[in-house]
C-alpha cells in the first residue's frame, strides 16, 4: 500500500460506570447474565408519568474520569435528549449531554515508538446505555436490562495517525478507569466499547479530510485493530480510483473487522438535541470537584515513570507491572520497605518466573508473595544460585513450603567458604593435569576446569568466583 496517505482517526469510547443502580432510576445496574427484562421499570421504558432522577454516584464517577483526563469541568452542566429511533431505545430518545458536558478540553499522553504523544480529549459526558437486540432465527428479541445503565462517553480529538497509537490509547484508558474504580471495563461483558471515526488524507495535508467514516459497536481492542486495517485498505482503494469514500456509518459483519454500509452518517441536527425537561440544570460546586480530585490515585503513566526513575526498573517490566490494579498492588506489597536495587531485581523475577507460576494456577494457599523478595535477596547476596532459586520458588509456590526450609532440607545454600573452594580447585587441577597444561597454553580451554569444579560443587557456588580462582591458579 502506498505511503502517500496517512490515517486520521478519532475515537468515542463508552465505559459503563460501576454503580449499584441505573442512571435515572433505582433498578439494579448489575444486569449481566440475569433473565431478560427483569431489571426494568417505568423509568427505563419512559412510560407516561415516570420521572428520571440522576444518579449522584454516576455523576461523581464521570467527574473523576474527566479530571483524570485533565479536563476542565463545567460547573453548570445539564442533560439533553438525543432523539433517534431504534428498537432497543424504548423511550425513542436517549438522555445524554450535548453542549454542556461534564468535562471538556482535556488530554492524555500515550507512548509511541517516536516518544510521548498527547491525545486531545474533546469531552467527557454522562449518558445512559441502551437495551440489547438479540437476533435469532430471523427474529429480533429485545432485552432492556441494560437500558439506563450509567454510561460515560469519552470523545477524543482526531489525533491518531496509526493503529498502534489507537491501541496504546485504548489500553491506557482502560487502565485509567480501572485505577479510578470507575469501571471494571470488562469488554467481554460490554463494559467498554468503541466507535471509530476514520478517514485518509494525503501526507503533508494539515486540513481534516472532507469525509468521515464511522464504525459503531466495536467490542474489543483486537477487533478495533482489524477494523482499522480493513478500513485502511477499503478507503485507500476508493481514493486511488479517484473517488471519495462516502460519509457514512458502517457496521461490523463479524469479528474479522470487515464492515458493511448501514446508513449515511447522521449530523447533530438529525438528533434534534434539546434540554431534558424533567431534569433541571446541575450545579457542581468547586468544593465537590476538589473533593473528587483528591480521591484520584497515582495513575498508570505516573506510576510507570516513578518505577523507572526511583528504582531503575526497565520500561517494559514497569509496563507489565502497572497493567492492572491487582498486579501493581501485589508488587508494591512485596517490595515495601525494600532498597531500590532489590526492588529493581525483584521486578524482573516478578514479571518473569513469578508471572509464569501465577498463570499456571498451581498456587498453594500457604505460599506468601513476600517470599519472592527474600529469595531474590539471597541470589543477590550469593547465598543461592539463580538456577536453584527458580526451582526453590516453583516448589514453594506449589507446596506452600517456606523457601528457607527448602534450602536447608535440600542443602542448596551456596558454598562461599574460600578454603572449601580452594580445596575443590586444587583437586580438579590434580586430577586433570593435561587439561591444566592445555589451559595454560590456551585460556579458552580453562572453561573445562571451571565446569568440572562447578560439577563437583553441584552448582552451589558462584561461577565467576570459581572461574577467577582457576585463572589465578593457572598463572602460578
Amino acid at each position: 500500500m502506498s505511503d502517500s496517505y496517512e490515517i486520521v482517526i478519532g475515537l468515542e469510547v463508552h465505559v459503563q460506570s460501576r454503580t449499584k443502580s441505573k442512571m435515572f432510576c433505582s433498578c439494579d445496574a448489575n444486569y449481566f447474565n440475569t433473565p431478560p427484562n427483569t431489571h426494568v421499570c417505568p423509568v427505563c421504558f419512559g412510560l407516561p408519568g415516570a420521572l428520571p432522577v440522576p444518579n449522584k454516584r454516576a455523576v461523581e464517577l464521570c467527574i473523576k474520569t474527566a479530571l483524570a483526563l485533565n479536563c476542565s469541568i463545567n460547573q453548570e452542566t445539564k442533560f439533553d435528549r438525543k432523539n433517534y429511533f431504534y428498537p432497543d431505545l424504548p423511550k425513542g430518545f436517549q438522555i445524554s449531554q450535548y453542549d454542556q458536558p461534564i468535562g471538556y478540553s482535556g488530554y492524555t499522553n500515550i507512548e509511541t515508538k517516536e516518544g510521548v504523544k498527547r491525545i486531545g480529549v474533546t469531552r467527557v459526558h454522562q449518558e445512559e446505555d441502551t437495551g440489547k437486540s438479540i437476533h435469532n432465527n430471523g427474529e429480533t428479541l429485545l432485552d432492556f436490562n441494560k437500558s439506563g445503565v450509567p454510561l460515560i462517553e469519552i470523545v477524543s480529538e482526531p489525533d491518531f495517525r496509526s493503529k498502534e497509537e489507537v491501541t496504546a490509547y485504548c489500553k491506557r484508558l482502560r487502565q485509567i478507569v480501572r485505577y479510578l474504580g470507575v469501571s471494571n471495563a470488562d469488554m467481554e461483558r460490554g463494559e467498554m466499547r468503541f466507535e471509530l471515526n476514520m478517514s485518509l488524507r494525503k501526507k503533508g495535508d494539515q486540513e481534516l479530510p472532507k469525509y468521515k467514516v464511522e464504525v459503531k459497536n466495536i467490542a474489543s481492542i483486537s477487533v478495533l485493530e482489524k477494523v482499522i486495517e480493513h478500513e485502511l485498505k477499503r478507503q485507500y482503494e476508493i481514493l486511488e480510483n479517484g473517488q471519495t469514500p462516502k460519509q457514512e456509518t458502517r457496521g461490523l459483519i463479524d469479528m474479522t473487522g470487515e464492515t458493511v454500509s448501514q446508513r449515511s452518517k447522521e449530523n447533530e441536527a438529525d438528533y434534534r438535541y434539546f434540554p431534558e425537561p424533567d431534569i433541571p440544570l446541575i450545579k457542581l460546586s468547586q468544593e465537590m470537584i476538589d473533593e473528587i480530585k483528591n480521591t484520584i490515585p497515582e495513575l498508570p503513566q505516573e506510576k510507570k515513570d516513578r518505577y523507572i526513575k526511583e528504582y531503575g526498573i526497565e520500561k517494559d517490566t514497569a509496563e507489565a507491572i502497572i497493567n492492572d490494579v491487582d498486579t501493581f498492588l501485589e508488587f508494591e506489597s512485596i517490595t515495601a520497605n525494600v532498597n531500590s536495587q532489590l526492588v529493581s531485581e525483584v521486578s524482573k523475577w516478578f514479571v518473569g518466573d513469578y508471572f509464569s507460576l501465577v498463570n499456571s494456577n498451581k498456587r498453594s494457599k500457604e505460599f506468601k508473595s513476600e517470599w519472592l523478595t527474600e529469595l531474590v535477596d539471597m541470589v543477590i547476596q550469593k547465598k543461592i544460585t539463580r538456577s536453584n532459586a527458580k526451582e526453590i520458588l516453583e516448589e514453594s509456590f506449589d507446596t506452600g513450603e517456606y523457601i528457607g526450609n527448602i534450602i536447608k532440607t535440600k542443602g542448596l545454600e551456596m558454598v562461599s567458604d574460600t578454603s572449601v573452594l580452594e580445596t575443590v580447585v586444587n583437586r580438579i587441577f590434580t586430577s586433570n593435569l593435561k587439561a591444566v597444561e592445555d589451559a595454560r597454553r590456551n585460556p579458552n580451554a580453562a572453561m573445562f576446569l571451571v565446569g568440572q569444579a562447578m560439577r563437583e560443587l553441584k552448582g552451589q557456588a558462584d561461577a565467576q568466583t570459581v572461574k577467577n580462582m582457576i585463572f589465578d591458579k593457572l598463572k602460578q
